[in-house]
């Protein structure tokens, strides 16, 4: 039986309250007044540190609104690791990804916002979809080790590439999101020539 972690010591909580702080602060005025028109000492400013110390959490202003990153990492690899028995590994990373907010799923006013922000911020849409790929590597290797394959399974690979550009098919304006995805992951799934 291995034991929990124990919790996080006060700095660690005190870092972690400061960079939600600044992501807060970020995304409150993004929204507010666009991303071009804040700078990265009003958002500082707004969580009570220097610049210096919001460079030391955020290696860039567009790296304030994607402060999840790791979360949505850890979301995608236990879809894979953890689907329900019988679930097909695609099946399980269409639901990973619908759990991390860019998918459809349950929209409220904000989450709309937040999307609409990336999309109509070319700096932010590119930046996040770097970021977003940066997941490719961590998922192969979480399909390779589920299905048996070598690390460097080419189909593995395919597999965490596509799976994660499916998100690309969503622009804004999908009047069923989930359906756009569910429909990628169908052909994932059962390949061309079931469609």
């Amino acid at each position: 039986m291995t034991t929990p972690p124990p919790p996080p010591g006060r700095r660690e909580r005190k870092k972690a309250a400061t960079r939600k702080a600044l992501a807060d602060a970020a995304l409150e005025m993004f929204l507010e007044r666009g991303y071009d028109k804040v700078g990265v000492k009003e958002i500082a400013d707004a969580a009570d540190v220097s610049t210096t110390t919001l460079f030391k959490h955020f290696p860039s202003k567009e790296a304030l609104v994607f402060d999840e990153e790791a979360e949505h990492e850890a979301t995608l690899v236990a879809a894979v690791r953890e689907r329900a028995a019988g679930q097909s590994i695609p099946a399980a990373l269409c639901e990973g990804i619908l759990r991390t907010g860019f998918g459809g799923g349950p929209d409220g006013p904000r989450v709309a916002a937040f999307r609409e922000l990336v999309e109509s911020t070319p700096v932010l849409r590119d930046y996040g979809h770097r970021m977003w790929m940066r997941h490719q590597g961590a998922l192969a290797r979480a399909i390779a080790e589920e299905t048996g394959a070598p690390a460097d399974d080419v189909r593995c690979a395919a597999l965490a590439l596509f799976a994660l550009e499916a998100r690309s098919l969503l622009r804004g304006g999908e009047d069923d999101p989930d359906a756009v995805l569910r429909e990628a992951f169908r052909l994932l799934e059962h390949g061309w020539a079931a469609a």
